[in-house]
């Protein structure tokens, strides 16, 4: 797309976030809603149109090239993923679930799933590829010294003795003559057939326009057969009967490459016009500073000393040099005219200060104390303080970190990008009169402090000279003595909170090269949160309205996996001020795809994987000095190249009551060490940790729970999301859908299989020889269904120890009180609100 499409899309965005920003507004201006589901919906409609605009924005910030308007749209960007976050945790405290359905929002606000599906910002890995490839090059030369892994080497032996292998081969040589040898006595009897009729038959009597008569009529037949199968299919497709043709190949059509190329052009240009925008950043200042440096040195001098003699006429001496930060800046500021007002009520009312003024406000606040407290207590008992409660009841959003950044943000845009004229800046280059301005005050704020330090020593030697000033010396050896105890007191605070470095000597790649070698440290898998193929579930609301409790689809869980993980960890700006989410519990049954969210994470953020797990651990670093070591390890080595996800394997293992003896890989290594540690990760450190488990009942609930903050249950999938699965894992390994092959019923037979089941099925049926033979014999549901029957399934009684087990977690028990207080409330709520306010009018006539 062109410059001026992504300039079209940017004043859009803009145009919906001013008209959301109007809803935004502090807790003490905003209206409490009582209605639990009413104020669900307000959150979820805002919630929806944020992830539209920051759809919107995510695609300008990565194609639009003009360097300045880039650093506006950042900063519009990472508000409106914080305010999206924040928006998130509010319906999780609301609703107390960590999934969310908006099927009715959906069809009231005519968007389909698409529309709202989350997108990852490409900057998180763009903007740190040189990183990433370095750190990526770095791992593979370790990797390389280290040799094939044990495990690479124990997949690579076949064992087999020379006996079964001899065997072997002459099964197969056997049968590959038999086959050879039927083959040619089928020939045989063909010729003999063929030659016996020819001799019955005779020499052929049939004219020869006759004959082309025949062969047309056939070839014909057969080209009008083919043309009527192509239309039908295309009417099909129309319909919404059989898939695009697309969806059947993993293929990308011709569009869609030169799409992606223009892409990376654009991408290209980006980092060209933004050297040159630094570049200019250096140059424009220098010039700046030579030309209109001595007039701005010359005329600030002359305002200060003109100020010197105003205020030495007024007052009779000369003036004390303002020591502030901004220092002669203070003088000569601008001021607003409320500015000025408060100016003028605090001389006013600074005129009027006394003993009598002081005592009053000594009064004032003992009789505020003592009004709040006979409040406090008239509102715990009496009538009056039942309706001061009644009146506070409500449902109000949270303050936000992000609307001021998104405000200012926005207001920048209006002030200089919303009306620019840009018809001369085909290349979409930086605008040098921006940088003039912006440059400007930054060397007049260099100048400024040059010129304070020359009129300060002015101003000194004026007092000596004409006021005849002495310093006095017990002034500054007080200063001295107030400055060493200052001093001295720093010291002492700091020496507690200072942790010890175990490695001071080693560097950062030294520390990363052992974590390597010791296998904790691990190669990421590219693998996009895309790839995670699951379909929208779209009666969500229905079920909950009929008072059920639905299951989350694949799709829920890559967009709350992506809030909870991605959007924080790729941007530093957000992961500060977003809530923190230090731990992450992903729970579900084997093959459903844990691993995969996991190296999705890590992709998609470019962060290092650090494999924490129990069996990845046994046998290194051992002993109490090896676990310090190794935990001090993992955590400097992670903030010092953060984004960093620790990753543990079969989690539940840790905090089991019994482990077999069977198992040595000691599970309850970190159980003690690893929560300390995460307490002390701030919102400064984009670490996070990330649990797998199979079996979580078999873990104690209380630790369990109080390490991992967040937990996601994973289910299997439904009819929806497998009917994709398979459409995308045929095409993926090459295979073509036709109509002998009914995807549906593949989706059927399956329910209770996990996405890894159906990719192992697939991988076993479309081998390199059947992919050979596609052509001559298209697939058909017959030959899955054997491979199918082979697999494990997800049985009903796993799936419902998974929910028990999720109603025992925190947000579980949260969930089972606040559906208990609405059944009470919606059968019996009046009797209990009139019980109430009856005790409170008894204790209120009592006192």
């Amino acid at each position: 797309m062109s410059h001026i499409t992504y300039n079209k899309e940017w004043r859009e965005a803009q145009q919906a976030l001013a008209d959301l920003f109007e809803n935004e507004k502090p807790p003490e201006a905003q209206k409490p809603e009582k209605d639990k589901v009413a104020f669900f919906q307000f959150l979820a409609t805002m919630y929806i149109k944020y992830i539209q605009i920051l759809r919107k924005l995510e695609a300008c910030y990565d194609q639009i090239v003009h360097p300045q308007k880039r650093l506006v749209l950042r900063n519009v960007l990472d508000g409106v993923l914080g305010r999206l976050l924040e928006l998130k945790q509010e319906m999780v405290d609301l609703e107390c679930l960590e999934y969310h359905f908006f099927d009715d929002i959906l069809s009231d606000l005519k968007l389909t799933p698409n529309d709202v599906e989350m997108p990852i910002p490409k900057y998180f890995v763009l903007e740190q590829e040189k990183n990433l490839r370095a750190r990526q090059q770095l791992l593979g030369q370790i990797l390389a010294k280290m040799g094939p892994s044990e495990k690479e080497e124990k997949a690579a032996e076949v064992k087999m003795s020379l006996e079964e292998a001899i065997r072997l081969v002459q099964v197969q040589e056997r049968a590959r003559q038999g086959r050879l040898r039927a083959k040619f006595m089928r020939e045989i009897r063909e010729q003999e057939e063929k030659s016996r009729q020819d001799a019955t038959r005779g020499a052929p009597t049939l004219d020869p326009v006759d004959a082309a008569v025949r062969i047309q009529k056939l070839w014909r037949g057969v080209m009008i057969r083919r043309k009527v199968t192509r239309l039908r299919d295309d009417e099909f497709v129309w319909l919404g009967m059989n898939p695009p043709a697309q969806f059947l190949t993993a293929k990308k059509s011709t569009a869609q490459v030169h799409a992606l190329k223009v892409q990376d052009m654009r991408r290209v240009t980006q980092s060209m016009h933004r050297q040159e925008y630094d570049q200019a950043l250096v140059t424009i200042k220098e010039k700046l500073r030579e030309t209109e440096g001595p007039d701005m040195k010359e005329t600030m001098q002359d305002q200060i000393r003109q100020w010197f003699l105003e205020c030495r006429d007024a007052t009779g001496k000369f003036p004390d040099y303002p020591d502030g930060e901004e220092g002669s800046a203070e003088l000569f500021k601008q001021k607003s005219v409320a500015e000025l007002e408060r100016e003028l009520k605090e001389k006013e009312e600074g005129g009027g200060k006394g003993k009598g003024g002081k005592k009053g406000k000594k009064g004032g606040k003992s009789g505020g104390k003592k009004g709040k407290d006979a409040k406090g207590k008239k509102g715990g008992k009496g009538k009056k303080g039942k309706k001061d409660d009644d009146d506070d009841e409500g449902l109000k959003m949270k303050e936000s970190k992000f609307t001021g950044d998104i405000g200012r943000a926005m207001q920048e845009y209006e002030s200089i990008w919303k009306l620019r004229d840009e018809s001369d800046n085909f290349q979409q280059k930086h605008d040098s009169e921006l940088i003039k301005e912006a440059k400007r005050v930054e060397v007049e704020r260099e100048i400024r402090q040059q010129v304070d330090e020359l009129m300060r020593q002015e101003l000194q030697n004026l007092k000596v000279a004409i006021d005849k000033e002495k310093v006095r010396k017990g002034k500054k050896s007080g200063k001295k003595k107030k400055g060493k105890k200052g001093k001295k007191s720093g010291k002492k605070g700091k020496k507690g909170k200072k942790e010890k470095d175990l490695t001071p000597d080693s560097t950062i790649e030294e520390l990363f090269e052992e974590l390597v070698m010791n296998g904790i440290i691990k190669k990421v898998p590219k693998v996009s949160m895309a790839d995670y193929e699951g379909e929208y579930n779209y009666l969500g609301t229905t079920l909950k309205q009929a008072n059920l409790e639905p299951m989350p689809s694949l799709a829920d869980v890559r967009r709350t996996v992506s809030e909870l993980a991605c959007l924080p960890m790729g941007s530093e700006v957000v992961h500060k001020s977003a809530p923190l989410v230090k731990s992450l519990l992903l729970a579900g049954p084997s093959g459903i795809g844990k691993k995969m969210l996991v190296h999705a994470i890590c992709t998609e953020t470019g962060a290092n994987l650090f494999d924490l797990s129990a069996t990845n651990l046994a046998g290194k670093y051992p002993g109490k000095d090896g676990l310090r070591r190794l935990m001090h390890l993992i955590f400097k080595v992670g903030r010092a190249l953060q984004p960093s996800v620790f990753l543990i394997d079969d989690c539940d293992k840790m905090f089991k009551k019994k482990i077999p003896k069977s198992d040595t890989s000691d599970p309850k290594r970190l159980k003690k060490e690893l929560p300390k540690a995460m307490k002390n990760v701030k919102a400064e450190d984009r670490l996070l940790l990330v649990g797998c488990s199979r079996s979580p009942w078999e873990a104690d609930v209380k630790p369990f729970c109080s390490l991992y903050q967040r937990i996601l249950l994973i289910p299997r999938p439904d009819y929806a999301s497998r009917h994709l699965i398979w459409r995308r894992l045929l095409a993926k390994h090459n295979g073509i859908i036709t109509g002998a092959l009914d995807v549906s019923t593949l989706a059927k037979v399956t329910d209770g299989n996990t996405m890894g089941q159906i990719k192992l099925c697939c991988e076993e049926i479309l081998t390199e020889r059947r992919l050979a033979q596609m052509a001559k014999r298209p697939l058909t549901t017959q030959e899955f269904i054997p491979v199918i029957a082979r697999r494990e399934f997800v049985h009903s009684e796993e799936e419902e120890a998974f929910k028990k087990w999720y109603n025992k977690t925190p947000l579980g028990k949260k969930r089972a009180k606040a559906i208990a207080a609405d059944e009470e409330e919606a059968q019996g709520g009046g009797k209990g609100k009139g019980k109430g306010k009856g005790k409170g009018g008894k204790k209120g006539k009592k006192k």
